[in-house]
């Protein structure tokens, strides 16, 4: 057998711009969820196509994913790569799920948990800490997992790290092309029939989620098997502010049309200018933590949109007041998604690949 402390389960070199943008990202989704409580009518929404980002992320995730394990996932072989994967992402599931319980359970500012038996609430709370998807809280819009909405994107990326393993990693680019094609057509269709690439996050858009990531993490997964590299010297922030574009851009009679492009070549060609793009070292540090954060961030934060949904129907703050409240609520999630970073999440994941590896010694 051979011995875990190889370099073959050692992570590769990252890109720190393509860490950088993962933390773009992951803000812009926090906002966008702020936002869409106040503006319920997307097209008053500044950030209105915010969720796009988790395209971003899937599609970020086929790159990394075939960067990191494309030459060596043979030798490793399927049952360490998931259990890499699960290293890596569902200790901040568990997490995001008793973060989401507890504030469900005492929401200073509303909510109902007396209308659920005991019964469903934990029933609620094994589905999102398994991710398995359970739309049953009509008050939530039927998430598909109502105690933290966000972990409808975990659950699709399982799905595709599965299709990865078994099928993805040994296909060769000319078939994967041809799998891309299918998948964008598919997308296509979706976008045209809702009229937007939001679906995926509830019981009745379920099937929307898988084909966002059907095209988006195949689009990444190409983006890495061609090489597909631009040289620039747009740097970190230069990208930052093209990524945030998507995310920006308003609302009109094809909007769909728009958001289909974006996912279909923009975000792809957003990475390879990554890849590409050259950092100032002063920028590294910032880069490397925006990347470590963007995760803790995106699966803390959804806990605090609930609440400041019910404090906004009670109280109806306007203007000023609602702009510091918003303001304040981001930098408290900042400070919350690096505390769980710190305390939990990374100590957690080395705990874990110590006892892996300890486990494959020789007895």
């Amino acid at each position: 057998m051979k011995s875990l402390t190889l370099p073959i389960l050692q992570s590769r070199q990252h890109f720190p711009v393509l860490d950088g943008l993962r933390g773009v990202a992951a803000l812009a989704i926090v906002i966008f969820h702020f936002m869409e409580i106040v503006f319920t009518d997307f097209t008053q929404n500044i950030i209105g196509h915010g969720f796009l980002a988790v395209d971003f992320f899937f599609c970020l995730s086929g790159f990394v994913i075939g960067y990191a394990y494309d030459n060596r996932l043979e030798e490793m072989g399927i049952l360490e790569f998931f259990k890499s994967r699960i290293i890596r992402l569902h200790p901040l599931v568990l997490f995001g799920s008793v973060l989401g319980l507890f504030a469900f359970l005492f929401d200073p500012f509303g909510g109902q948990p007396f209308i659920f038996s005991t019964g469903k609430i934990i029933l609620l709370f094994i589905s999102s800490a398994l991710l398995i998807p359970f739309p049953a809280m009509e008050e939530r819009a039927f998430n598909l997992f109502g105690l933290n909405a966000p972990s409808w994107s975990l659950f699709w990326e399982y799905v595709a790290n599965i299709f990865y393993a078994f099928i993805l990693a040994r296909l060769h680019r000319k078939y994967l092309v041809i799998l891309a094609i299918i998948a964008a057509i598919l997308l296509g269709v979706v976008a045209y029939r809702a009229g937007s690439l939001m679906g995926g996050w509830a019981g009745d858009n379920f099937w929307d989620g898988g084909a966002r990531i059907f095209y988006s993490f195949i689009a990444g997964l190409l983006v890495y098997r061609f090489k597909w590299t631009i040289k620039n010297n747009l740097g970190f922030f230069g990208l930052s502010i093209l990524l945030s574009l998507a995310f920006l851009m308003p609302f009109f009679s094809y909007s769909w049309l728009a958001e289909l492009a974006v996912v279909l070549f923009y975000f792809p060609l957003i990475i390879a200018l990554g890849v590409g793009t050259k950092v100032h070292e002063r920028l590294i540090g910032l880069c490397h933590f925006s990347g470590k954060i963007s995760y803790p961030l995106y699966m803390t934060h959804y806990s605090a949109i609930w609440m400041f949904n019910h404090y906004y129907s009670t109280y109806k703050p306007q203007g000023k007041e609602l702009s510091l409240l918003i303001i304040a609520g981001v930098m408290v999630l900042l400070c919350l998604a690096y505390l769980t970073m710190v305390w939990y999440d990374l100590p957690v994941r080395k705990y874990l690949s110590r006892k892996r590896i300890k486990s494959d010694l020789p007895k």
